[in-house]
């Protein structure tokens, strides 16, 4: 029921005019933030230092040849 209530309330929120490809928009964002917050929840996230340094060894190697 969960679900149903979210695109309920995102229908209402949205415009009338809305497209199809709006409320799929939506949705995915939607999709999105939830999957994130699990994420969170469950501890799968990285510090920004962290991310940093990934991508400072992925481009400086990448580049460098």
């Amino acid at each position: 029921m969960e679900t149903k209530r979210t695109v309920r309330e995102l229908l209402d929120r949205l415009p009338d005019d809305c497209t199809i490809d709006d409320v799929l928009y939506h949705l995915d964002v939607l999709q999105a933030v939830a999957r994130g917050r699990a994420d969170v929840e469950k501890g799968r996230t990285l510090s920004h230092a962290e991310v940093v340094e990934q991508l400072r060894k992925k481009w400086l190697v990448e580049n460098a040849g």
